[in-house]
């Protein structure tokens, strides 16, 4: 096997985030899924943008933020995902290539805009999604850089993405690539709603063994196995993936690895500002000990850290060097 040129590549939404502090009786008024994420057509989208206080607007999809959590810490990295031609297009573009992420899948002529995220940030720090996929759900197979992919030690799939037809599609053929080429295949659930529209298919990939490292939060895991208590569901699967990852917000995180289980404690943190990206960024410190060939607790502590990092401030990327954070608490 050749030695890989990136360390992950993701294949994701691209979605710019636009992000507001809201009130309680906001939500309420909107008649918003709280704390949830909700997909919205294009009407939608814009009476909740419409309905928003001044708000910020930067890249972000869940992959997307991983890679980028990645990059910081100096992975090599490269993303897939379907823009439009537009002015959010440019935007992700941008952002995406300014962090140090290699991007090249050509924008989309046409309807629909590119995806955006509309989020609604309480004081509890809750974070409430909005997302209008728009052209991210026209990826085609045939966008697919199948060298790149071939040639990463870690392909990266977001769950949210495997909702419309095109790039589930893309995603299946990305799969067998990543397989062809003797790669590893990372899956994040995403949401349980998502397991509730494909599990079959989730489970599926797991049975058939095509499924290297999952990561899950425990509510989705219990969606995914149908076993409300945590060390039943981890038990369920565990034996199916060489390495599995359960995220339990403010309890920590549990891995196993081919026998082995490792669990940590979340990060202490002053104050919770918006937990928008956590998972995205518990993802980002884990698969960067994993690449590096650290023990599962190291991947665990990194993927705490990075989390810690991202919820202590508002937006999805971090705001500091990640790197030297890492280093400072692992000593």
């Amino acid at each position: 096997m050749t030695e890989p040129r990136y360390d992950v590549i993701a294949i994701g939404n691209a979605i710019v985030d636009v992000m507001a502090p809201a009130s309680d009786e906001l939500i309420e008024e909107l008649q918003l899924n709280r704390g949830g994420m909700t997909l919205v057509d294009d009407v939608r989208a814009r009476e909740l943008y419409d309905a928003m206080g001044p708000a910020r607007e930067i890249s972000g999809g869940s992959a997307a933020n991983t890679l980028a959590g990645l990059s910081a810490l100096g992975a090599q990295c490269a993303f897939i995902g379907q823009v439009a031609q537009d002015q959010l297009g440019e935007v992700f573009a941008h952002d995406i290539h300014a962090v140090g992420i290699d991007f090249d899948t050509p924008p989309r002529a046409g309807a629909p805009s590119t995806a955006r995220c509309l989020i609604f940030v309480t004081p509890d720090a809750q974070r409430t999604m909005n997302t209008f996929l728009g052209a991210s759900q026209f990826l085609p197979a045939d966008a697919l850089n199948e060298e790149a992919i071939g040639g990463a030690r870690v392909l990266y799939l977001e769950g949210y993405l495997w909702d419309p037809e095109e790039p589930r599609a893309a995603m299946r053929r990305a799969i067998e690539t990543a397989r062809e080429a003797g790669r590893e295949v990372a899956f994040t659930l995403s949401e349980v709603f998502v397991i509730d529209r494909h599990g079959d298919d989730f489970r599926a990939l797991i049975d058939d063994g095509l499924i290297d490292i999952l990561f899950a939060n425990h509510l989705e895991l219990a969606a995914l196995t149908g076993e409300d208590d945590m060390e039943a569901g981890i038990a369920a699967i565990k034996d199916k993936i060489p390495t599995l990852v359960v995220t339990r917000s403010a309890d920590g995180a549990i891995a196993t690895r081919n026998g082995e289980r490792a669990e940590v404690a979340a990060e202490p943190i002053d104050e919770v500002v918006d937990t928008t990206g956590a998972g995205d960024l518990f993802a980002a410190g884990f698969l960067y000990g994993h690449v590096k060939g650290e023990p599962l607790e190291t991947c665990l502590k990194r993927g705490a850290i990075a989390a810690c990092e991202i919820i202590s401030h508002y937006g999805a990327r971090t705001e500091v060097d990640l790197k030297a954070l890492m280093e400072k608490k692992l000593g």
